[in-house]
């Protein structure tokens, strides 16, 4: 099967990665990619950048060498409010936002409120994207979460990189396994990402590819296949905040 897009992946803009936009871009060409998703961490992942940086993203030509830019950040989760490190203000000029928890922003606390954090999070009408669910250093009611996917259109995300032997995130294949068979129950999209921090990792989805087969997971539900199937999700969310209004 072949993939169109990887939505999660980090620029120097993020402090820890390594390439610049165009040379992602070219990469995700180089790959046969249609479309990229360029994260960069919100602010107050150290070393990342200032909000300005965000605000300005519409300086930056959504396609290059043949690739449909998706521009936007991967927020932090601050607390089991789901309060965010980056204003509605800027979430809204994004193309794509992932809400995720890295220990540098957020510490590790009960199965509950680690949950809640999530849930709120989902409720923000501006998130798009649950990024790393499986960090088994934050325990989450993996039910809860699906369920709450499904009720705000939002769209998980399994990650390639959890599962990597070299990442500090623990139990990854596990709970990635168990976060497919519950999107495979309630019939909630997930997105494969590459999480890329260098340009040769863009596209990457073996680990991925491995357990959506050990779980027979519907090709249907995958996002990955169709830039268009990723539209029509975005849309989804969109079109359910207004009718929320």
């Amino acid at each position: 099967m072949k993939y169109e897009l990887d939505m999660h992946t980090h620029t120097l803009a993020s402090g820890h990665a390594y390439n610049t936009i165009r040379e992602m871009a070219m990469a995700a060409r180089d790959k046969g990619l249609r479309a990229l998703g360029i994260t960069d961490h919100a602010p107050l992942m150290p070393g990342s950048c200032h909000e300005f940086y965000f605000m300005n993203l519409k300086t930056v030509p959504r396609e290059l060498y043949g690739v449909e830019l998706f521009l936007g950040s991967e927020v932090n989760i601050l607390n089991s409010k789901g309060e965010l490190d980056l204003h509605n203000k800027v979430l809204k000029r994004l193309d794509i936002v992932i809400a995720s928890m890295h220990t540098p922003c957020i510490a590790p606390s009960t199965k509950e409120e680690n949950t809640k954090a999530y849930i709120n999070a989902m409720k923000n009408p501006y998130v798009h994207i649950i990024g790393h669910p499986d960090d088994g250093r934050y325990e989450v009611d993996y039910e809860k979460l699906i369920l709450t996917a499904k009720e705000t259109n939002k769209i998980i995300e399994i990650n390639n990189h959890s599962m990597d032997k070299t990442c500090n995130r623990i139990n990854g294949r596990e709970n990635d396994i168990e976060i497919l068979k519950l999107c495979k129950k309630y019939k909630v999209p997930i997105i494969m990402d590459s999480d890329a921090h260098f340009d040769t990792h863009i596209g990457n989805f073996n680990n991925c590819i491995e357990i959506i087969k050990e779980v027979d997971f519907p090709e249907e539900l995958i996002i990955n296949v169709s830039v268009d199937r990723l539209k029509a999700q975005l849309e989804k969310i969109r079109n359910m905040n207004i009718n929320d209004k």
